[in-house]
């Protein structure tokens, strides 16, 4: 791994949820990095080919990332207010789609699970606020 990319893959360990490629770079140029935003989407694809990184795309369409923190196949629990993730493993999900694919002659099956909503914390400062 490049050091640059070493660089950008620890700016997203050290965060909580998604970050977009411009939240990346901010953050890394406000620690003094000298990074241009090309590099840091360079990096964030290559950690992502590399499967180092997961990726969502927002509702408007936005490529986020984040650091995995778990080497296997995994899908997300993703706050809608907050953004705070959780990894969970689907393996209903693995069932179904291989099933799914299978009825329909496809082979070489792979998909996308990442499912929304409002975690504990966000849940009870809307009722209590």
């Amino acid at each position: 791994m490049t050091t640059r990319r070493d660089a950008v893959h620890n700016t997203l360990r050290k965060s909580e949820g998604f970050r977009s490629a411009q939240d990346v770079y901010a953050e890394m140029r406000l620690h003094g990095a000298k990074i241009g935003l090309t590099t840091v989407y360079r990096a964030l694809q290559a950690l992502a080919d590399g499967g180092q990184v997961d990726v969502l795309r927002t509702d408007d369409g936005e490529s986020v990332y984040r650091a995995c923190a778990s080497d296997t196949h995994h899908h997300h629990l993703v706050c809608r207010r907050c953004g705070r993730t959780v990894e969970v493993a689907g393996p209903a999900v693995e069932r179904w789609a291989e099933m799914v694919g299978t009825e329909h002659g496809f082979t070489d099956i792979t998909h996308t699970v990442e499912v929304f909503g409002t975690c504990s914390s966000c849940s009870t400062s809307i009722r209590t606020g």
